[in-house]
């Protein structure tokens, strides 16, 4: 007899029945595209848990179990520790579950700093259980924010100009792979961030994440003919284009503007 899809909902529903009578687990919630009321067919699950410091494995090995239960898991993967946002992080694929339902877990330290709970920028998480009062929004300072991003944009400005040639030089040597490579890390790349500044300021190292529905349709679609090369000699043509777009948009960026945009930008 085959098995139950495995469901989003029931996923949800079993972990919070093991995580949430334990003592040692404080809070459940959910992020990524829930956070923003996004969820369509396609989704995954990203999932946060705050635990007692000395927990972490223990809740691994609980979540571990519950999913198995549910379904075989049959493709997991633990990142190496350190990871580059200090939490503990895996993620696992049921057999019996839709393959982009794969789970994106991350297991958090009480004592950790960083939760991740700036609503501006990360959106309003969907909270499963909360029994000490954890999740709340981590509000950012708009003037701080501002001044960073001036110090990021200024950083920018120097970078675009002084590696446009590495683009130049491997098209010169008919090294075409690598020139379409530093067009996308030292052209398109910096592009982009410099229209999120301007549209979507809190998302903009977000880079082509949430792309679609942070910038205006006429942004993207200039984009989209930027991105989508057809062949090695459009590539400078292309070149050409965004460094363009990148002067002009810097130019377009006013500071007080800017500001205004930082402050408005607030949570519901």
């Amino acid at each position: 007899m085959a098995r139950q899809q495995t469901t989003r909902s029931i996923i949800i529903d079993h972990l919070i029945r093991t995580l949430e009578p334990l003592a040692s687990v404080h809070a459940l919630w959910e992020a990524g595209a829930a956070s923003f009321d996004r969820i369509d067919q396609w989704s995954d699950l990203d999932l946060y848990v705050v635990v007692q410091d000395e927990v972490v494995e223990d809740t691994f090995s609980s979540i571990e179990h519950t999913l198995s239960v549910l379904s075989e898991i049959d493709a997991r993967l633990r990142l190496p520790e350190p990871t580059w946002h200090g939490h503990s992080q895996a993620f696992y694929r049921l057999k019996d579950a839709s393959p982009f339902l794969f789970l994106d877990i991350v297991v958090m330290k009480r004592s950790s700093r960083d939760k991740f709970l700036q609503y501006r920028i990360h959106g309003k998480p969907v909270v499963h259980f909360d029994k000490i009062g954890i999740v709340r929004d981590e509000s950012v300072d708009p003037e701080s924010f501002h001044s960073e991003l001036l110090a990021r944009l200024a950083i920018l400005k120097t970078k675009f100009e002084l590696f446009q040639v590495l683009v130049l030089k491997e098209l010169n040597r008919g090294n075409y792979i690598e020139a379409l490579s530093y067009y996308i890390l030292c052209t398109y790349r910096p592009l982009v961030e410099v229209l999120r500044m301007k549209y979507c300021p809190y998302h903009h190292d977000f880079f082509t994440s949430y792309i679609y529905y942070d910038l205006p349709e006429n942004v993207v679609k200039r984009l989209h003919c930027l991105y989508f090369v057809p062949d090695p000699e459009q590539l400078e043509t292309r070149r050409v284009q965004a460094e363009a777009w990148f002067w002009e948009t810097v130019r377009s960026i006013d500071r007080d503007d800017l500001r205004r945009r930082i402050s408005a930008s607030a949570p519901d």
